[in-house]
C-alpha cells in the first residue's frame, strides 16, 4: 500500500490537468501555471482541455486540485514535483524551447528541500544529464508521456507501458503512484537511463508520424490513379505485422507532438547518416500541397473550412495540417470561410469565422474536412475529405 504523497505539477496542460485528476484521488496535488484562465477553471472544479473521461472524474469524484499563479503557494509542500510545461519545437536553434522547463527546476532546487523531480515535458536527448550538472543535483528523473489528445486521462489510466528514466529508489516510488492511481491490473515497467527514455519519446512519435505518413501517400497514389484507398488499406492492414490501427488518411499530422517531435529528433542525427527521419517531415508537407493542389483543381467559388482541430474530441489545432493548407488557399486568391466553434473570435488568419453552420454549409462551395461528423451528411456531395474509417 502506497502512502499518500504530496505532489506539484508544473504546468496545466493536456500533460499535466491529466495527471493531476489522475493522482488526486489518492494524494494532495497542487497544479502551478502562469495561465491565470486555467487556475480559475481547476479551481472551479473544471478542466483546462477537452478529454470527456476528466469531465465525468470531475463531475462524479471527490477530486480535488489546489491550483495557483504564485509559485510560493505550491513550492515548500511537496515531495514529488511533476513539470509538465510546453516544450514547442524553435526553428531557429532546430531545438525544443525547453526554458520552461529549466526555470521550473530552478524554482523547486531554490527552495532546498531535496524532492523528487519528475521531468514529463518532451526534451531534447541528454537534457535530464545537463540539468544534473548545471543545477548540481541528482534527483531528476524524466518519464516521458504518451497520451492522445481527447483521451489523456484513459491513457493514464490504461497506459501502454511506463518508461522510467531513472534506476534509483525514488523512480520506483514515482512509478508506483502512477501504477496504484491506474485501472490496468499489469503495466509494463522499463527502467533505463534519462538519455534512452528521452530517446524513446522521440523514436515513438517519429514512428507514428512515419505510419501517419505512409498511409497519406498511399492515400495520394490511390486518388491520383483512380483506386478505391480503403481497399489498399484492408488488403494491407490484414497482414498482422502491419496491423489494423493508425491507418485513416488525414490532410497531414500535426497537433502538439508529431511535428515538433520529428523535428527534435532529426536535429539529434547532426553527423549522423540518415534518410528515414527527415523524409517523414519532407512526405507531410508534400501531402499537405496535394491536397490543396486538389481543391484547386475544383476551381470553388467558396472554400469551407470545417474545423480546425486535428482530431474527434480535441479542441486543439496547434499546427493542424489544414492550417497550411488554408494558407496555401489563401496565396491562390481563394475565397474561404471557417466554421470552428472553438473559437469566438471573428476572423482567423485574416479569414472569417462563420458561427452558423447551417449558413457555412449554404455558402461554401466545397467543404474540407479532415473528419467528417454526422453534421456534414446532408452536404454530403459538397465534402472533400480523406476520412475513410471515421475514426482518428
Amino acid at each position: 500500500m502506497n502512502t499518500k504523497q504530496n505532489i506539484t505539477i508544473f504546468g496545466a496542460g493536456y500533460v499535466g490537468m491529466s495527471l493531476a485528476v489522475l493522482l488526486a484521488e489518492n494524494n494532495t496535488v497542487r497544479i502551478f501555471d502562469i495561465d491565470k484562465k486555467k487556475i480559475d477553471l481547476i479551481n472551479g472544479g473544471a478542466s483546462t482541455i477537452k478529454d470527456s473521461k476528466i469531465d465525468e472524474v470531475l463531475a462524479n469524484k471527490n477530486i480535488i486540485i489546489h491550483a495557483s499563479d504564485n509559485s510560493k503557494d505550491v513550492i515548500n509542500h511537496s515531495g514529488y514535483y511533476i513539470i509538465a510545461t510546453p516544450t514547442d519545437y524553435d526553428p531557429n536553434t532546430g531545438n525544443f524551447d525547453t526554458s520552461s522547463v529549466e526555470s521550473s527546476i530552478k524554482l523547486i532546487i531554490d527552495a532546498d528541500l531535496d524532492p523528487v523531480i519528475i521531468i514529463k515535458s518532451t526534451i531534447p536527448i541528454g537534457f535530464t544529464d545537463r540539468m544534473k550538472i548545471k543545477f548540481n543535483y541528482e534527483k531528476i528523473i524524466f518519464s516521458p508521456e504518451f497520451l492522445r489528445e481527447g483521451s489523456a486521462l484513459e491513457d493514464n489510466l490504461n497506459p501502454s507501458r511506463l518508461i522510467i528514466g531513472g534506476m534509483c529508489e525514488y523512480s520506483e516510488v514515482f512509478a508506483n503512484l502512477l501504477v496504484s492511481s491506474a485501472n490496468k491490473e499489469e503495466v509494463p515497467i522499463l527502467y533505463m537511463d534519462s538519455k534512452s527514455a528521452e530517446s524513446v519519446k522521440l523514436f515513438a512519435n517519429a514512428y507514428l508520424a512515419m505510419r501517419v505518413a505512409f498511409f497519406n501517400e498511399l492515400d495520394s497514389f490511390a486518388l491520383s490513379n483512380n483506386i478505391e484507398s480503403r481497399n489498399l488499406i484492408d488488403g494491407i492492414c490484414l497482414d498482422d505485422r502491419i496491423g489494423d490501427n493508425y491507418n485513416n488518411p488525414s490532410f497531414g499530422y500535426g497537433g502538439y507532438c508529431l511535428p515538433k517531435d520529428t523535428k527534435q529528433l532529426l536535429s539529434s542525427f547532426e553527423g549522423i547518416p540518415q534518410n528515414l527521419i527527415s523524409a517523414i517531415i519532407k512526405s507531410n508537407d508534400t501531402r499537405k500541397k496535394y491536397i490543396a493542389s486538389e481543391i484547386l483543381k475544383f476551381n470553388p467559388y467558396v472554400v469551407g473550412i470545417y474545423r480546425l482541430n486535428m482530431k474527434f474530441g480535441s479542441d486543439n489545432f496547434r499546427l493542424s495540417a489544414i492550417i497550411d493548407i488554408i494558407q496555401i488557399l489563401l496565396d491562390n486568391k481563394k475565397n474561404i470561410i471557417i466554421y470552428e466553434p472553438c473559437l469566438d473570435d471573428l476572423s482567423f488568419m485574416n479569414v472569417p469565422l462563420e458561427k452558423s453552420l447551417e449558413a457555412f454549409k449554404d455558402k461554401s462551395s466545397i467543404i474540407l474536412a479532415n473528419r467528417i461528423t454526422d453534421d456534414l451528411l446532408d452536404v454530403e456531395e459538397k465534402i472533400f475529405s480523406r476520412d475513410l474509417f471515421n475514426e482518428n
